[in-house]
């Protein structure tokens, strides 16, 4: 793909995409109706929630308009169209995705998952709480859950009233909130036609049960690039890349050169790794303390941090 003229790349990455999202669901229909036991079926559908994960991953491409960056309109038609199968309208992703750069990790009250505070010195309870939720979040997720509430919030509270609810929401009009509900509408609909025209069975396997394994990998993976990194004012710093694993870094279009990403947003998927930029040194003894997707993706397992505002430091684990 790279050896292509650059105004290629990402049409040739849209083929792709789409291509190997048809071949894993016809595959994974298929499996099931031969009769192909669930603990032969559960790598296939592992895969597609990865595959699910790259229409996430492209659509944050189109998010930052780099798909086709010498168009919107069609750069957003075909962002809005690679997130049809999740749901989730292009617009809705980009204010919370450009929020999430300029806030990043700011304080402990701002942008920061892996953090929660508390107004008091928290209770082993709620210390107990928190984990919980944390583990939750990551592990069984929760985080997917979060992402859905954030959405169906973009989609149905009038701006006059979500903007009270988050600073993500300042700028959001009626006009981006009815786009946000025909787009929304359009995915629900593309699952509705999948289940009456195939039935369960087709639906289950080719958008249900990859929806869930997709959720379940959201949430493992969507933090391990920010947890327990710095916090403070140059949140493009606050941030950690991990090492090229070839099958990872494929599917999630060099996402793992996070670091270069946050301080360089323009820079489009296929450049990264040769335009990869180190963070400060102020900031990489705690933030790239592991380049291992594994390990990153096992540090979570320490927990949340818990801050009480009262003494605003970190509470004891």
């Amino acid at each position: 793909m790279l050896s292509l003229p650059k105004k290629y790349i990402n049409t040739y990455l849209l083929i792709e995409t789409i291509g190997l999202f048809l071949v894993l669901s016809t595959c994974s229909v298929y499996l099931n109706a031969i009769g192909l036991a669930w603990y032969f079926h559960l790598p296939l559908l592992l895969l597609q929630g990865f595959w699910f994960y790259r229409l996430y991953i492209l659509g944050h491409e189109a998010s930052h308009r780099k798909l086709f960056p010498g168009s919107v309109a069609k750069n957003d038609f075909w962002g809005g169209l690679i997130l049809v199968p999740i749901m989730t309208p292009i617009n809705v992703f980009r204010k919370i995705h450009l929020f999430h750069h300029g806030f990043n990790r700011k304080d402990h009250h701002t942008s920061a998952l892996d953090t929660y505070v508390t107004r008091q010195k928290p209770s082993w309870l709620v210390k107990a709480f928190y984990y919980l939720l944390w583990y939750v979040s990551v592990f069984l997720g929760g985080w997917f859950i979060h992402s859905l509430v954030s959405v169906v919030l973009f989609l149905f509270i009038p701006p006059s009233v979500s903007v009270r609810i988050s600073p993500a929401f300042k700028g959001w009009t009626m006009q981006d909130q009815l786009k946000a509900i025909a787009l929304f509408g359009l995915g629900v609909g593309f699952h509705l036609a999948v289940y009456w025209l195939g039935g369960s069975a087709v639906y289950l396997y080719s958008l249900g049960y990859p929806m869930l394994a997709f959720a379940w990998v959201l949430s493992l993976f969507v933090y391990i690039f920010h947890y327990d990194t710095t916090i403070g004012s140059e949140t493009r710093f606050n941030v950690r890349s991990l090492g090229y694993v070839p099958f990872f870094s494929w599917i999630l279009m060099n996402f793992n050169e996070h670091a270069t990403h946050h301080q360089h947003p323009n820079i489009p998927w296929y450049e990264l790794p040769k335009k990869r930029t180190p963070l400060p040194e102020k900031y990489h003894q705690q933030n790239q303390s592991t380049d291992s997707l594994l390990r990153a993706i096992l540090n979570q397992l320490k927990g949340p941090n818990i801050v009480f505002t009262h003494e605003n430091k970190k509470s004891a684990p």
